[in-house]
């Protein structure tokens, strides 16, 4: 770099262009100020060279300049265009190639955070912080952080692992990366702008990261209102979405007004029209629906009808309450779930849910409010069109980049976490059977964990989840054969990390290496949640092998114990293929369906 020379100034100063002084202006080499025109430089300023034409949209380039703007103790990359600077850019380091156009304010204050260790309350909207932001958060991290705030010494770990992590990757003022366009954009403060990205028409970006990958870029839509917030690749928010204390992970998409406070997105999440609150949501978390409220609940794999609500006061000891829809779930069109509520996996929820069920331990069920009693229809969502649909998209719609996924999404439906409960499921059932209390199947069986069952209900429940666990067990012998477990590790509890699937054992390993610094680096911690995902088959396959023993009554597994398994597995999956075919006959029968429809439905079963 170099300073400029005197014809230089001479001619800029022909050309419109001020400096409070001359001598703070340094340019690359080859800079001609031919393409410089009208612009206002105060303090240090550094600009590149202009000598090309660069793109401005699709078969639309223009030449790289500079004109009608002013400029504060800016660094400009070669070949930019920046025109049109209603009041000014300052502390400000632009990449190559960048397109800023029309645009308000662009600025950096001494006390920028960029939106980096922000601590939000999830859950629980009055409680204390349970999440951390920063650029590189992923499903599974948060999830560690929100299942361990209450651990005083792992929280403190983590908090001091983010701080150092933010002091390194944050810069020392506003940065806008390669190839970046900003056009009728009124103001950003304190904005980090990775390389690719695009912000067209916002209204205001206030203390935000906006990471993208060298694959995917960011887009941020017109009447955008971001603050205190982080963006990451391949999402998109649009139509004046308004986010605060927010982080959006891969591939989400957040618009059409909708409004989000002290909430997460992750992997694929899509948002329209509603608003969330304190709201965690995990892999393909949707809500498309205007009047649907997300607020204190936990989800991934979600669906949301229209005009879903949660409640998270109680009575009056404010917004306190919070629970949990465990993957896969859905809430039927006008659902409202009065928190707290903990709905098992692949269950759909219908109507004004009261009495603060607890149904983990029964998943693929339905749970019906009617007046201020829930009824529970146990295991009945198992082979049902729609639980069919959802398992066979989520992995076809991962719209992430296929090189540096941050987050791990295990769409497995059938896993030792789903099916743990689904044991628990069943034993309880046999347990109401055998003590006789499902005897009169026209009856009904109430319990104290706020939900009401048809005694029917019930023994067709304990069916399903029969045929669940002989599916379950039958793909895992095929593919494993009379192979011994490597180890127990995966043979007791297992938890669900926002997309990862986890022997609870390892995940306490990991928060006791974390108390005691064993990990201090949070890559290090990235790298084990990783490592615990790549013996994912080799952990479930140890869970399999002892569930087999336990539900055939086996000592162990032979080559004749392996063929038994498979044919009742398949035996099973034909039952299950048989039900979901008659879900939808059923469907056609109602006229919801055209004929074409439907056998294109079947032949793809």
């Amino acid at each position: 770099m170099r300073s400029l020379t005197l014809d230089e100034i001479e001619y800029l100063e022909n050309n419109g262009c001020r400096a409070e002084d001359w001598s703070g202006i340094t340019v690359a080499e080859d800079f001609s100020p031919k393409f410089i025109r009208d612009v206002f430089f105060y303090g240090e300023v550094t600009l590149g060279v202009f000598d090309k034409e660069i793109q401005i949209d699709e078969g639309f380039s223009r030449h790289a300049g500079i004109s009608r703007a002013v400029l504060r103790d800016v660094t400009v990359g070669d070949n930019c265009l920046i025109e049109n600077v209603g009041n000014y850019i300052s502390r400000y380091d632009i990449g190559e190639e960048c397109v800023i156009s029309n645009v308000g304010i662009i600025s950096t204050t001494d006390s920028a955070t960029f939106g980096q260790n922000n601590q939000v309350a999830l859950l629980n909207e009055a409680g204390d912080p349970n999440i951390i932001l920063y650029d590189a958060l992923t499903s599974q991290m948060a999830a560690l952080m929100m299942r361990y705030s209450g651990d005083k010494d792992v929280w403190n770990a983590i908090r001091k692992m983010v701080a150092a992590y933010v002091e390194k990757a944050n810069p020392q003022r506003g940065q806008i990366g390669y190839r970046v366009k900003i056009v009728n954009t009124r103001e950003m403060i304190n904005v980090v702008v990775s390389d690719d990205c695009e912000i067209n028409g916002a209204s205001c970006l206030s203390e935000v990261t906006l990471k993208g990958s060298s694959d995917a870029g960011i887009y941020v839509g017109h009447d955008v209102i971001c603050e205190n917030s982080i963006v990451q690749s391949g999402s998109s928010i649009l139509d004046g979405a308004k986010l605060d204390n927010c982080f959006v992970g891969e591939a989400c998409h957040i618009g059409r007004g909708f409004s989000a406070e002290s909430s997460v997105f992750f992997a694929n999440s899509y948002m329209d029209n509603g608003e969330s609150c304190a709201a965690f949501c995990g892999p393909f978390s949707v809500s498309h629906h205007k009047a649907s409220l997300l607020i204190g609940v936990e989800t991934s794999f979600y669906n949301a009808g229209s005009a879903t609500n949660y409640s998270n006061h109680a009575y009056k000891m404010g917004p306190i309450h919070y629970g949990t829809l465990h993957r896969g779930s859905k809430t039927a069109s006008g659902a409202h779930i009065l928190m707290p509520a903990n709905i098992g996996a692949f269950s759909m929820c219908m109507g004004k849910v009261q009495t603060h069920p607890d149904t983990v331990n029964l998943p693929f069920s339905y749970v019906i409010a009617e007046g201020m009693t829930t009824w529970l229809v146990p295991g009945c969502n198992f082979a049902t069109v729609g639980t069919y649909r959802d398992i066979m998209k989520w992995p076809k719609r991962d719209k992430r980049p296929q090189t540096g996924r941050r987050s791990v999404v295990n769409s497995e439906w059938l896993s030792p976490y789903v099916i743990q409960s689904v044991v628990e499921g069943r034993n309880c059932l046999r347990e109401l059977e055998d003590n006789g209390e499902l005897a009169d199947e026209t009856d009904t069986t109430a319990t104290s964990k706020g939900y009401t069952m048809r005694n029917g209900s019930a023994l067709r429940g304990i069916g399903f989840y029969d045929m669940a666990i002989r599916m379950f067990i039958a793909e895992s012998v095929k593919k494993e054969g009379e192979g011994l477990p490597s180890s127990s590790t995966g043979t007791g509890e297992w938890l669900d990390l926002s997309g990862l699937l986890a022997p609870k054992s390892e995940i306490e390993q990991l928060t006791d290496d974390i108390r005691f610094a064993t990990l201090d680096e949070l890559y290090q911690v990235d790298d084990r949640l990783l490592d615990i995902h790549r013996h994912y088959g080799e952990y479930k396959w140890n869970y399999t092998y002892r569930l087999a023993l336990n539900y055939y009554n086996l000592d162990t597994i032979t080559a004749d114990d392996v063929q038994m398994m498979i044919r009742k597995g398949d035996e099973a999956r034909g039952q299950w293929i048989a039900r979901i075919r008659k879900d939808a006959e059923k469907e056609f029968a109602l006229g919801d369906v055209s004929e074409e429809q439907l056998e294109d439905f079947l032949e793809g079963l």
